[in-house]
């Protein structure tokens, strides 16, 4: 078994948690509130912005061409993921352009932007592989029953697209490629892990207000 999928198997507690919470499940059947999703856009939107930087400052870091070149391909996904969250943006009504970041996206976005520039490469795709992997694994899976007609139906295809799964393995192979210490790896990844429930948790929370 490689790092990458230890690290995967070694933290289903935060996947399932995030596969069960009721933002997704809300996605899955299209019965989210409106403004909990237009809501998780915006902040969306910040983030991935961030994961660009971030691809890009472990582009200039990465030890060989090789990586160099992969983590400038994997940005050019973000920025084209980034473009769709546009078209979402318009059609909920959600100016990308002057969002402020709650403290969930803050959080993530922080540690993701200090690992990329205090840790190596390797790190770096630690922190970084959990959110592909896990919306992979969402959007597969809420795709298993069919996907429904409704208003979230392309967040869904989106993630369960073969597109969007190769992307995933490329980063995933980097992550095995400079094999990191395991102890290091397993705390940045359970970290992005525990942020991305909570980014869930931050708008779902819109539905409590």
């Amino acid at each position: 078994m490689t790092l990458s999928q230890q690290l995967w198997q070694q933290n289903q507690d935060f996947v399932e948690a995030s596969l069960n919470h009721p933002f997704v499940q809300g996605i899955a059947d299209g019965s989210l509130d409106q403004r909990c999703f237009a809501f998780y856009v915006a902040q969306d939107a910040f983030f991935l912005a961030s994961f660009a930087r971030a691809y890009s400052i472990a582009a200039a870091k990465a030890p060989d061409w090789q990586g160099f070149q992969v983590f400038h391909q994997l940005a050019g996904g973000v920025l084209e993921e980034l473009n769709l969250h546009r078209n979402y943006a318009q059609q909920w009504g959600v100016d990308v352009e002057q969002v402020t970041p709650k403290s969930a996206t803050r959080r993530y976005t922080d540690f993701l932007l200090a690992t990329a520039w205090g840790s190596d490469v390797g790190l770096t795709a630690c922190a970084m592989t959990p959110c592909m992997r896990l919306y992979r694994f969402l959007g597969t899976q809420l795709a298993q029953e069919g996907i429904g007609n409704h208003q979230y139906s392309d967040w869904i295809k989106t993630y369960n697209d073969d597109e969007f799964g190769e992307l995933v393995q490329t980063l995933e192979n980097l992550v095995d490629r400079y094999n990191p210490s395991q102890a290091e790896a397993h705390a940045k990844y359970r970290y992005a892990l525990q942020c991305e429930r909570d980014f869930f948790a931050a708008a779902w929370h819109l539905e409590q207000a």
